[in-house]
């Protein structure tokens, strides 16, 4: 500032305003100012109204504030030997204006740099369960492997998102295939457990019933009561088994008896036949000749 009043009285009132205007600079609150004095840093200055030497100094302003920066997506094979497309997003800040400026010529673009050949060497690494379930992992070792590098850049990495897996529509469909194949298993799995728990359960009943006959009665009863409520044309009475076991028992035929080989008489004709005519069907005896007349045919005559 004195510097500034000396060069103004020197040149004069006009002079006076011609070295305000170009030695005032405005630095935000969110940024820093670095100023260059034939090139070199020589201070670095907080926000608010700053006067510089003019044609001497040269400010250069960096922003402090978390900077977002998308991943392009990068298209790399899996350790499994799947092809996948991923895309990150990485926020950053600068905590150093004088190394982001003076050590690297646009942090912007090698933060992005490092950040694509970071994915693919992430990608490279993983397999692709681990790309789709273990996400956090990923970030993580993300993460570390982007804020190596740039820590001496004066950046510091707050964190790194995936955020897409893009898969082959083949590999889609089989996933997809597959996960209907576990759903319908577990589904069975359940539904067969179900029925070994009821059929222990009606096990159960169905013994403590059987020692009490008038439970099985109730039983039955109920069963009507719940048909009836239902308020259907048709009723639909439930029979014991035991019942038509006892009728069974008690309408089967008697034994027929065995045939004897000698009489011949017992044998019986088809049942397709009737009697008259299996009896015409039997073939006719012939009488035996009579001895007498055999005689007389057989004597010569006189």
């Amino acid at each position: 500032m004195e510097t500034l009043v000396v060069l103004g009285s020197l040149l004069g009132a006009g002079g006076i305003g011609v070295l305000t205007a170009a030695s005032a600079r405005v630095v935000a609150q969110y940024e820093r100012g670095l100023i260059f004095r034939f090139g070199r840093v020589v201070a670095t200055r907080d926000p608010g109204l700053r006067w510089l030497i003019p044609f001497v100094d040269r400010m250069r302003k960096v922003s402090m504030q978390i900077v977002t920066l998308p991943v392009p997506a990068q298209e790399g094979i899996t350790r499994d030997n799947v092809t996948v497309r991923v895309d990150a997003v990485v926020y950053f800040r600068v905590f150093d204006p004088v190394l982001a400026v003076v050590e690297v010529q646009n942090y912007l673009f090698a933060v992005g740099q490092v950040a694509q050949t970071s994915l693919r060497s992430i990608i490279g690494k993983s397999d692709l369960d681990s790309l789709l379930s273990n996400r956090e992992e990923l970030n993580k070792g993300l993460e570390i492997m982007i804020d190596s590098p740039a820590l001496g850049w004066g950046v510091h990495i707050d964190r790194v998102e995936i955020k897409d897996v893009a898969l082959p529509d083949s590999l889609k469909r089989s996933m997809s295939r597959q996960a209907e194949a576990e759903r319908e298993r577990r589904a069975r799995v359940i539904s067969a457990e179900g029925e070994l728990q009821a059929s222990k359960m009606l096990a159960q009943a169905g013994a403590q019933m059987s020692e009490s006959p008038a439970a099985l009665q109730l039983r039955l009863l109920e069963t009507v009561v719940q048909v009836a409520a239902e308020k259907n044309s048709t009723l639909v009475l439930p029979f014991p088994v035991e019942l038509l076991r006892f009728l069974e028992r008690s309408t089967a035929p008697a034994a027929a008896p065995t045939p004897s080989t000698t009489d011949h008489a017992a044998v019986a004709e088809p049942d397709d036949k009737p009697a008259a005519i299996a009896a015409s069907e039997q073939p006719k005896q012939l009488d035996p000749p009579d001895e007498s007349s055999t005689a007389e045919a057989n004597s010569p005559r006189e």
